[in-house]
């Protein structure tokens, strides 16, 4: 028998198969961070899934993508409990149940042709990118933490950003991991035959290798014009959503990381930076509308004598607020304010409140709703013009590129991990704001109230960095660029482009399989009962 489709796993293995799949991919993502697992779980899932039925392959996505982010957005419940954060985790694993159904049919197959396993290794990297672009998008606006791409800070495939962005790199991984699964399907038969073939495994082999290693041949910047620049870590009372009961003490613990950084500064101990960022948070006090808040900062700013990037709280009409970064300068004052632009649902504000209320009264820990800024986080600060995104916005692709575009010559991530805890999501937070660099050949300032923060390199290398819940300045000298990489020419391109590549995929691997079970390709046609018995 001839079908071109190989019989399924039986579920007996399928089923721990993609489980281990999903752990070793979460295990790509800080922490650990061990980077070649990115490959190594989904080539096991595309394994388990290739040829089964639409139900089938679905059920083992779903398995897959469970053990994948129940463990990976951990940290999402440490203080709200396990109901949002097993819900958040089941809704991303439903994509990836959605694309396991596609990943079935386009799966590469021993009786296939070269060429339609190499085009099956395509469309199993376009099938993945397109489930993380629509996961990046939906719902409200979407969550794209756990794209594959993110987990390659230091690989090669992280170097792949800078010609396509987080969608390319997502891609080359998925490809790669389709042709380890294109290898194994080979080789698993070849064991037990008399008269291997060892020549059918170079295609799928050296695919994986140029896969893997392309990444080399990308050039990543590090020259620029120069700028000494200052991260303010001033830490919180105490962790957790309440975080910011102590308003004031929060806003003290910047204003005297800043005064200490000064002092030094006079001492001839420190060099004088040309520009100080403190976090997303630093001031939930409204320096508009408390005088006592705006005396600390003003105080403050002026003791170091140069610019300050402030996170801050604003009162709005309607009892709404702001998620803000101003623009502070000595003997002036607050000035050029950048909002936040995509304020995080169940975190920000909450959609639909009477609705999810029945579900968890902790809808209600959100007592008043961020409302979202139009404009992107473009400000000159100093001699630097800074492309700003707060907290989560650093995971967004458009809301960095529109900053880069809009001229930033240093990128600036404030964030506030105060509510996670002693959680990894500080860190895998931190490896977004490194692809960022890769992506847009810009050095990154990643400040938090209470860690992890670092300043980076633009090729992605940190310089400096802090540890969690303790008080530090950081402060190094990164280049300022202006050059436009490939990425940022191209935009949300690429990302339509590979994701068109899976969808043309399934339908002409999809037509091709077919055309084999009916024998019309040339092939002996599968009996009904026979093809049931494959099902899985």
């Amino acid at each position: 028998m001839d079908s071109g489709r190989r019989a399924p796993l039986p579920l007996a293995v399928a089923v721990p198969q993609v489980v281990v799949a999903g752990l070793l991919t979460r295990w790509a993502f800080p922490e650990p961070g061990w980077w070649p697992l990115a490959v190594v779980g989904p080539a096991l899932w595309v394994i388990a899934v290739a040829g089964r039925r639409t139900g089938a392959a679905a059920g083992l996505g779903l398995l897959y993508g469970l053990a994948f982010f129940v463990p990976l957005l951990q940290w999402s419940g440490v203080y709200v409990g396990a109901l949002p954060w097993l819900a958040l985790a089941t809704l991303e694993a439903a994509y990836i149940a959605v694309s396991s159904v596609a990943v079935a049919v386009v799966a590469p197959r021993a009786r296939w042709s070269v060429r339609r396993n190499v085009l099956a290794t395509v469309a199993v990297g376009g099938v993945w990118t397109a489930q993380e672009a629509l996961r990046d998008r939906t719902p409200f606006g979407g969550f794209p933490w756990g794209r594959l791409g993110f987990s390659q800070a230091d690989s090669p495939f992280g170097h792949l950003a800078t010609w396509g962005g987080v969608p390319l790199v997502s891609f080359a991984i998925a490809a790669a991991a389709a042709a380890i699964a294109w290898l194994v399907v080979l080789a698993l038969p070849a064991l037990g035959a008399r008269r291997a073939d060892v020549r059918r495994l170079v295609p799928p082999a050296a695919a994986t290798v140029v896969l893997a290693l392309v990444g080399f041949a990308v050039p990543l910047p590090t020259s620029g014009t120069p700028v000494r620049v200052a991260g303010v870590q001033g830490d919180v009372p105490e962790a957790g959503l309440d975080f910011n009961a102590e308003r004031r003490a929060v806003l003290d613990n910047h204003a005297r990381g800043t005064y200490a950084l000064a002092q030094r500064v006079r001492a001839g101990e420190a060099p004088r930076p040309d520009v100080v960022i403190w976090p997303e948070n630093s001031s939930d006090l409204d320096p508009f509308e408390q005088v006592d808040a705006r005396e600390v900062i003003d105080g403050a700013v002026d003791a170091i004598g140069v610019p300050v990037l402030v996170g801050a709280v604003l009162q709005r009409p309607g009892d709404r607020l702001t998620n803000a970064s101003i623009v502070w300068t000595p003997g002036q004052g607050p000035g050029a304010m950048y909002a936040k632009r995509h304020p995080v649902p169940f975190g920000e504000y909450i959609p639909y409140r009477a609705f999810f209320r029945r579900f968890s009264d902790k809808v209600d820990l959100v007592r008043r709703d961020f409302a979202p800024g139009r404009d992107p986080g473009v400000l000159r600060l100093g001699p630097v013009t800074a492309g700003v995104a707060i907290c989560f916005e650093v995971a967004y692709d458009d809301l960095v590129r529109d900053t880069v575009r809009g001229g930033a010559d240093l990128l600036v991530v404030q964030t506030n991990n105060a509510t996670f805890g002693y959680t990894d999501e500080a860190v895998q937070q931190l490896a977004m704001s490194r692809l960022r660099a890769m992506e847009h050949g810009r050095a990154v300032a990643h400040v938090s109230t209470v860690g992890v923060s670092a300043l980076i390199e633009p090729d992605g290398q940190v310089v400096r960095r802090s540890s969690l819940f303790t008080p530090a300045v950081l402060q190094a000298q990164l280049p300022r660029r202006t050059a436009l990489t490939l990425a940022d020419r191209l935009g949300s391109w690429v990302e339509l482009a590979l994701s068109l590549l899976g969808g043309l995929g399934v339908l002409v691997l999809g037509r091709a399989s077919r055309r084999i079970r009916s024998g019309s390709d040339g092939a002996p046609a599968v009996p009904r009962a026979v093809e049931h018995a494959e099902a899985g």
